[in-house]
């Protein structure tokens, strides 16, 4: 049996990579990207897993890799100097974070921290490749783009919410975004959390809390939220 040029060119050149983030991938990305790309993303990329509220990257980190969302959903943060912490927005299945995108291309530092709101599957791709990609597959250029477009619409929807809704407002909306993420209308969640994302106090989520169970929106207990609105009738 004779090996051609081709073939031995092609065995000298091949980069093995896991098998198990090809099939992964091309199971949720197929009708995003090129089958090329693919390849490429997974002979590159390292594909993770996170148990529920660990730290994917954090502020001040460098950004080494993109993040990209197989499975689960990512809770994206911001903070101020005095470390209070403010919710922007939440990635789910083929999303990625417009901030760490802005941090590939300045070579910066992450402002924000990205953290499993549940178990998650990341894939990790270095962002060395972002730019030589941008050029050679329109599918990830219209990727990145998209990206940039969902995440800055988010962003401002967030603004507004803070800017023109009132607190019970905005937690009725935290609820009820944080039921439809999770896929489930019971939420394991203390006061305490809740006014961390909300950048609030605990005293004044605790009060906001009770109205909310008066009008008929949720019921809890110690550390349980059940959103009534998602619950089976």
């Amino acid at each position: 049996m004779f090996i051609t040029r081709k073939a031995l060119d092609y065995k000298m050149n091949f980069i093995p990579f896991d098998i198990n983030c090809y099939n992964r991938f091309y199971e949720m990305f197929s009708y995003v990207f090129e089958t090329e790309l693919i390849n490429e993303i997974c002979t590159s990329g390292q594909l993770r897993k996170f148990e529920e509220n660990k730290i994917l990257v954090d502020i001040g980190a460098t950004i080494t890799h993109l993040p990209l969302v197989i499975s689960g959903s990512v809770k994206i943060m911001t903070e101020d100097k005095d470390g209070a912490e403010l919710l922007l927005y939440y990635l789910e299945l083929g999303d990625t974070c417009a901030v760490t995108l802005n941090c590939c291309t300045r070579a910066s530092k992450s402002t924000v921290r990205a953290t499993s709101e549940t178990a998650a599957e990341v894939l990790f791709v270095p962002v060395s490749f972002m730019e030589e990609w941008m050029v050679k597959y329109k599918s990830w250029r219209n990727f990145i783009l998209d990206s940039y477009n969902s995440r800055l619409n988010e962003m401002v929807s967030a603004i507004d919410n803070i800017v023109f809704n009132s607190l019970e407002e905005r937690l009725g909306k935290y609820l009820r975004d944080k039921a439809w993420i999770t896929k489930s209308a019971i939420l394991n969640i203390t006061h305490q959390e809740i006014a961390n994302d909300l950048h609030s106090s605990r005293v004044v989520i605790s009060r906001l809390m009770k109205k909310l169970e008066k009008s008929g929106l949720i019921a809890q207990s110690r550390h349980r939220v059940d959103f009534l609105e998602f619950m089976d009738k």
